[in-house]
């Protein structure tokens, strides 16, 4: 089973009451669908937005089981093992050795702890918008390990790499795709 995008949602709602994690779902999910529609994956960014949403289905309720839970919840439920993968790779290297292999997943690995390393920068300036943020002010504080200490910078770099992107590149675009969340304030 492939679920849609409200699917992915209303799971990910069963196992995640904090608004924090449904939101950061949310944007890792929006920020995923502009992806695929940037990288020319556009028939896929359902497929897309729904992995982004379903990557931390475990984390609230199992912090030390994550990428680990996920996948036991998902094959009970009968998701696409595409979809199991993928969630579960953005783990790789923290949780388990499970490699990103696809695109999409290298970008989730990618993102997933820059959306909320720009999104703690945005919320900083007077603004508190993605909507006038550049990449020097993320560069700046991504420089201070204190700021935001939550938010790898060497996983954040890892999936750059895999990706062969520069970092700059990946946070311009990470924040391109950020400003088309309805998710991110």
């Amino acid at each position: 089973m492939i679920p849609t995008p409200e699917q992915a949602w209303d799971l990910l709602c069963e196992y995640n009451q904090g608004e924090f994690h449904r939101k950061h779902s949310r944007i890792v999910g929006d920020v995923l669908r502009w992806f695929a529609q940037e990288l020319g994956y556009g028939s896929e960014a359902d497929f897309w937005e729904a992995v982004g949403i379903l990557h931390d289905l475990d984390f609230e309720q199992w912090p030390d089981q994550h990428c680990i839970k996920e996948q036991e919840l998902l094959q009970q439920r009968g998701v696409d093992e595409r979809i199991i993968h993928a969630v579960a790779s953005h783990g790789y290297q923290l949780t388990v050795d499970i490699a990103p292999e696809h695109e999409m997943e290298k970008v989730l690995y990618a993102v997933d702890e820059l959306t909320g390393l720009i999104g703690a920068v945005a919320i900083m300036r007077p603004s508190k918008s993605v909507s006038d943020l550049e990449v020097k002010s993320v560069k700046k504080k991504y420089k201070d390990k204190k700021f935001a200490a939550g938010c790898s910078r060497d996983v954040i770099e890892r999936g750059a790499a895999m990706l062969g992107w520069e970092l700059n590149d990946l946070i311009e675009r990470t924040i391109e795709a950020m400003r088309t969340s309805s998710a991110v304030t």
